[in-house]
């Protein structure tokens, strides 16, 4: 691990105020996915800066039709919180299934959120519940927030501080998940909105994506049959040694088919 100067933000203003003082600062909010990088030498910023005293980026709550969860909320108190049980069920369960309990009760909301990482539950609940996206610099919807492989549209030095995930009729996420790390190798949640559905995914591409093919079907009919023959391109899907792209390609659509039915019953 590479010097670097450490410190700890006061407020998300003095955390704003380091970062643009910095040569190549890093933010720390969990660190999950930070400290390895740092340790395998993969990164090398001048300094990191620390968000865990800063009180006004921690909690869970309901404020009309939305769930809003701070940036510095670890994964195990939104999959506690009474208000996300209630509101939105099927957040509060990716919540619950991040990792393991270690990476659960480090792991930020914000921190996976501004990672992009492709194999993160998080971003599915993003994409799938229209999600906004609030930063000390403005707000960001969910369909203009992920770029590309840990590539967002956050700008340098601007910090995610909420996120509002805006309530549906019904919402269920289901995942692969990997029996190592479990970590999804792909995940889907699908979610109700009167007559519109949403189809997220994560682990199968570079970022998560919305499948609108599938939307559109079952916008005319909230049915498993509806989606059933519908093929997703492997091309541009991930491949390693879990896990193909012809097979994440074939586990969309099995786990999007079982959302359904979820939600049908």
């Amino acid at each position: 691990m590479h010097n670097f100067n450490y410190s700890r933000a006061a407020s998300v203003a003095d955390a704003a105020a380091k970062l643009k003082a910095s040569e190549d600062p890093k933010l720390l909010a969990g660190g999950m996915t930070l400290l390895p990088t740092l340790k395998n030498r993969l990164a090398q910023p001048s300094d990191l800066i620390d968000l865990a005293k800063i009180d006004a980026l921690r909690g869970v709550s309901v404020e009309g039709k939305e769930v809003v969860v701070k940036a510095m909320t670890q994964h195990a108190v939104v999959a506690a919180s009474d208000d996300a049980r209630k509101a939105i069920p099927a957040l509060a369960v990716l919540a619950g299934g991040i990792g393991d309990p270690a990476v659960r009760h480090r792991g930020t909301a914000g921190g996976s959120i501004a990672n992009s990482d492709p194999a993160a539950d998080y971003p599915a609940a993003v994409l799938g519940l229209d999600a906004v996206v609030e930063t000390n610099e403005r707000k960001i919807a969910a369909d203009d927030f992920f770029r590309g492989l840990f590539e967002t549209a956050l700008n340098p030095g601007e910090i995610i501080t909420a996120v509002r995930f805006k309530v549906p009729d019904a919402a269920h996420y289901l995942k692969f998940r990997h029996p190592a790390s479990g970590y999804a190798v792909v995940g889907v949640m699908v979610a109700r909105y009167g007559s519109k559905v949403r189809v997220a995914v994560t682990g199968a591409g570079p970022c998560a994506f919305r499948v609108k093919e599938m939307e559109a079907a079952l916008e005319k009919s909230f049915a498993p049959a509806s989606v059933a023959n519908i093929k997703i391109p492997a091309e541009g899907l991930l491949g390693d040694i879990h896990c193909s792209a012809e097979y994440r390609a074939h586990l969309v659509n099995v786990y999007a088919r079982r959302c359904v039915e979820a939600l049908a019953k």
